[in-house]
């Protein structure tokens, strides 16, 4: 189902005169900030449209997590589109529907946009079957690399997370409530916030890092463990947050995770008293920034 996901309160005014962003965010990163900047730059109301699902591998955000980015960067509106539903359009018939539902201004896009069946439809083809102004804009590299899904993931499965949250512009992040699980972390003094992985959202390589955590609006210094509990023979893959600092309870609160630098590998300690060492030297490494 085409689904608009009005994200601020500008609803009233509808979508007619709007801006449309164009292309498939599997995220929002730092080029596609720049897309979104001249975008608001008209002073219009700005809708994006995004795809759901028919990608190859996981998206790096969540369809919730993409309408916390998208709002935060002043986007109005989104435009979900599920793959399966639009795929065989011929790229007129993509034109016109963006064209008829929504009435925009104009369209903002990157220069390597591509539309409907077979990625036939161009930036180009797009103004002439709808005659709505086009722009695009110059494609956003670092260091010469192009900014993208791929440059970005492939860094996420090596543990650069660093490196992957400057092509992000922001901390790559996980949104999720937290649910009650063996509670092993509060015998030995590091209680943790267990939050399930989203099967569809694309995987961090399994280890422990240093993170910040979002609780009913205050932030906190974390470490969290992405993967197995060796130590006590878990082989589940979940992620385990302590959050330095906060003292109350966090069961069934919706927490945002977001990850800063990769600390170490995860290992399997000899008993209870090794693996306490080692969190609280990892939580001394967190607050000195060592």
């Amino acid at each position: 189902m085409l689904n608009t996901v009005w994200l601020t309160e500008r609803s009233n005014d509808g979508t007619a005169g709007c801006v449309m962003l164009l292309g498939g965010f599997d995220g929002l990163h730092a080029g596609h900030k720049k897309l979104v900047a001249r975008a608001r730059s008209y002073g219009l109301p700005v809708g994006a449209m995004t795809i759901v699902g028919g990608k190859t591998g996981n998206s790096l955000f969540t369809t919730t997590e993409r309408r916390v980015l998208f709002k935060n960067a002043g986007v109005d509106f989104l435009f979900e589109l599920p793959f399966a539903e639009i795929r065989t359009l011929s790229f007129v018939e993509f034109a016109k529907l963006l064209e008829e539902k929504f009435a925009p201004k104009a369209f903002v896009c990157g220069d390597d946009f591509r539309f409907g069946y077979m990625a036939q439809g161009t930036p180009e083809t797009l103004a002439g079957a709808t005659h709505v102004r086009v722009e695009t804009v110059e494609l956003l590299k670092i260091n010469g690399e192009k900014i993208g899904s791929t440059a970005i993931k492939e860094s996420l499965t090596s543990g650069r997370i660093e490196k992957a949250n400057a092509l992000l512009g922001e901390e790559f992040f996980l949104i999720g409530k937290v649910y009650k699980d063996r509670q092993v972390g509060r015998t030995i003094g590091f209680p943790t916030a267990n939050i399930r992985y989203p099967e569809h959202k694309f995987p961090l390589k399994k280890g422990v890092y240093e993170t910040r955590v979002t609780v009913d609006g205050q932030e906190y210094k974390g470490i969290t463990n992405y993967g197995a509990r060796p130590t006590f023979d878990n082989e589940d893959t979940l992620t385990e947050t302590y959050v330095d600092g906060f003292d109350g309870d966090l069961y069934g609160k919706t927490l945002r995770v977001r990850f800063v630098r990769y600390l170490r590998d995860i290992e399997k300690f000899d008993g209870a008293e090794e693996l306490r060492a080692q969190l609280r030297e990892d939580i001394r490494r967190v607050r000195e920034n060592d």
